[in-house]
C-alpha cells in the first residue's frame, strides 16, 4: 500500500522524467505530429496527439515482477490499459507472462510504434494485422525463452472471445533464429541505432478454429567502419480468415521491405537518419472483387536520444487498385519518452 501510495503522490505533483521509488520506476511516452492529407485534390490539416503512455514497472521478487502500461489513443479519445502483466522469470530460458501483452506476433506489433523505425506503422495492409483487444494486445499467457544466444521461442493461449467475437482460444507462436547478436528479453525493437550488429529471423503464427495468420520477418543493422549505421528489414504477412486490414475480406496477403541509413557525423545534439519504405498488399474474399495497396513512405529523422527523442519528417503514398480512394501524407511527427 505505501509504494502504490507513493507512486500516485508521484503522478500528482509532476515529478521528473523517471520517477525512481525504490525497485518501482514510472515513465511516460507521447507522440504527437501535424498531417497534411490529400485524397483526390481535397486536402485537410491536422494537429493528431497520436499517442501519450504511462509505464509502470517493479519487481514484487527477484524472479517475479510486474508490469502495467496504459494509453490514450488519440484516434479514439479513449484511455485504455494496454499492458498488465504478471512477469515470472525464472530463468533466461524459462519465462511466463500473464494478463494483457502482446502475443507471438510479427516484429512489427512486439516492438510497437514507439520502438519501430519508421513514423506510418501499421497503415500498408501487412504490419501487425493480428486480431486483438487494445493496441495489439490480448488477454492470456505466454511463455518464452532465449537459448544458445542464438535461438528465441514464445507460445502461448489468448481469449478469443475478447479478440475476435469468437469463442475458441487464440493459439499463438514465434521461433526467431540470430545469427550475430542476441535480442534479450520477449518484447523487440525494428532498430538498435547501431547499439546491435544483428541479422535476424523470426516466422509467427496464430490459429484459432482453423483460422491462421502468419507472418516471415528479417532484421538486418550493421554499425559501418564509419560509424555509420544501416538497416535493412522485411516482411511477408499471411493472413487466412484470422486477422487482417479489411473486416470485408477474409484473406488477405503481402510484404514490405525497409532500409535506412544514420549519418554518422551529430548535426547539433542528434544525428539524421534517412529511411524508405515500400509494400503492397493484396485482399480477397468469394464473391467480391479484389484488390491491391501500395504503400511508399520516406522519412528523414533527427535522432537526439534514440526512442526517447526524434523527431520523425514523413512522405507517404498509398494507392488502391480498386474501391478506395489513394491519398498521399506529408507531415512531422515528435516523439518523446521518459
Amino acid at each position: 500500500m505505501l509504494s502504490a501510495a507513493l507512486v500516485f503522490l508521484a503522478l500528482a505533483h509532476s515529478a521528473p522524467a523517471q520517477v525512481n521509488l525504490g525497485p518501482v520506476t514510472v515513465g511516460a511516452g507521447l507522440r504527437t505530429s501535424f498531417v497534411h492529407t490529400d485524397t483526390r485534390g481535397a486536402t485537410t490539416d491536422t494537429f493528431p496527439l497520436d499517442s501519450i503512455r504511462l509505464y509502470v514497472n517493479g519487481p514484487v521478487t527477484s524472479k517475479i515482477k510486474f508490469m502495467f502500461n496504459s494509453e490514450y489513443n488519440g484516434s479514439t479519445n479513449a484511455v485504455g490499459v494496454m499492458d498488465a502483466v504478471a512477469r515470472i522469470e525464472l530463468h533466461p530460458k524459462f519465462n511466463i507472462w500473464a494478463g494483457r501483452l502482446l502475443p507471438p506476433s510479427d516484429r512489427a506489433n512486439l516492438a510497437g510504434p514507439y520502438y519501430n523505425n519508421h513514423w506510418g506503422v501499421y497503415s500498408d495492409g501487412i504490419q501487425n494485422g493480428h486480431p486483438f483487444v487494445f493496441q495489439g494486445r490480448d488477454n492470456g499467457l505466454v511463455y518464452w525463452g532465449d537459448f544458445a544466444k542464438r535461438v528465441k521461442i514464445s507460445a502461448g493461449a489468448f481469449d478469443g472471445q475478447s479478440a475476435t467475437g469468437k469463442p475458441d482460444v487464440i493459439g499463438a507462436a514465434r521461433v526467431q533464429i540470430h545469427m550475430c547478436d542476441m535480442e534479450e528479453g520477449y518484447y523487440l525493437n525494428s532498430t538498435y541505432y547501431g547499439d546491435k550488429n544483428l541479422c535476424s529471423v523470426g516466422v509467427a503464427t496464430q490459429v484459432q478454429s482453423g483460422r491462421t495468420a502468419t507472418t516471415l520477418d528479417f532484421l538486418l543493422e550493421r554499425k559501418l567502419p564509419n560509424l555509420g549505421v544501416i538497416t535493412i528489414e522485411g516482411e511477408y504477412a499471411n493472413y487466412n480468415g484470422l486477422g487482417g486490414y479489411d473486416p470485408k475480406y477474409s484473406k488477405s496477403q503481402g510484404g514490405y521491405g525497409l532500409a535506412s541509413y544514420i549519418f554518422p557525423k551529430a548535426v547539433g545534439p542528434g544525428k539524421i537518419q534517412l529511411l524508405g519504405k515500400g509494400a503492397r498488399a493484396s485482399f480477397s474474399q468469394r464473391g467480391l472483387p479484389g484488390y491491391a495497396q501500395t504503400t511508399t513512405e520516406v522519412n528523414v529523422n533527427y535522432l537526439i536520444k534514440q526512442f526517447n527523442a526524434r523527431v520523425m519528417t514523413f512522405c507517404k503514398k498509398t494507392d488502391f487498385s480498386r474501391g478506395r480512394p489513394d491519398n498521399w501524407q506529408i507531415g512531422i511527427g515528435l516523439q518523446l519518452q521518459m
